[in-house]
């Protein structure tokens, strides 16, 4: 399952098995993507997101997606309509458009219902909050990302991950009338479930985030203690050491980041 210790970095996991194809014929008009049919409801339909960044997409990219298109609206059987969902979904994150991959992901996750497609879902929808992206396309994320990592938390209440990924969404979109309601989640995780490395790691991150140095390297050497093999905690640890000007300690936990 894809991971979301840190929004930064959740898109750097192969999502999906990608297909290559060589297609060098010239395409039509993109137009064909945009079918006429409701996309989205939520703030920003999907399909104006599709207009907007057509533009982008070179003559083979849009060909591409258009045929995966054209395949889906004639496969009557939902497995072969999940593949080339993912395949989309795989191809768009490819491109550069997180937001879309998370659409087409979504449609995966309706079919599959499963923790692990949600899941993919949200991460996808989160990929767009710390990137370049317009504040309608990341609103729109956040409303999906939420949506998707609920949907897992309800398909399996015990899993920590969705739910340490649903308040790093708060972390980094928090809502305007609880700016603390992502970190009041992570700490109210802590209380529930001590000692669990994936809650104190992302703890740990965000104090070093906002210079709480002793709090990190508190939460950050608990995970060490109990996951002995996260290297991204020894950087952390590292940096925090170099925070509070403990060069020593810096170097030594450098050593030991990968």
């Amino acid at each position: 399952m894809p991971k979301l210790q840190t929004i930064l970095t959740i898109m750097g996991l192969g999502l999906f098995s990608l297909l290559y194809f060589g297609l060098d014929t010239k395409p039509r008009k993109f137009n064909s993507i945009e079918r006429n049919r409701a996309l989205s409801t939520q703030n920003t339909d999907i399909s104006n997101l599709i207009r907007d960044v057509q533009s982008t997409l070179s003559p083979n990219q849009a060909a591409l997606l258009i045929a995966l298109e054209k395949e889906i609206e004639t496969a009557t059987e939902d497995t072969t309509k999940v593949e080339l969902f993912k395949q989309l979904s795989g191809k768009w994150y490819e491109y550069g458009q997180p937001h879309i991959a998370g659409f087409y992901a979504e449609q995966v996750a309706l079919i599959d219902n499963t923790v692990n497609a949600w899941s993919i879902t949200g991460t996808s929808f989160a990929a767009t909050f710390n990137g370049k992206f317009e504040e309608k396309v990341k609103d729109y994320s956040m409303d999906k990302a939420v949506s998707a990592f609920e949907n897992a938390i309800s398909l399996d209440p015990k899993d920590m991950q969705s739910k340490v990924n649903l308040a790093l969404c708060y972390v980094e979109r928090p809502p305007k009338e609880n700016a603390m309601k992502g970190i009041l989640m992570l700490l109210d995780y802590d209380k529930q479930y001590p000692n669990d490395p994936l809650v104190l790691f992302n703890l740990g991150r965000l104090g070093l985030r906002t210079g709480q140095y002793e709090k990190a390297i508190d939460r950050l050497t608990r995970v060490i203690n109990i996951v002995p093999e996260n290297t991204s905690a020894y950087c952390l640890l590292s940096k925090a050491y170099e925070g509070l000007g403990d060069m020593v300690q810096a170097a030594s936990y450098q050593k030991q980041c990968k």
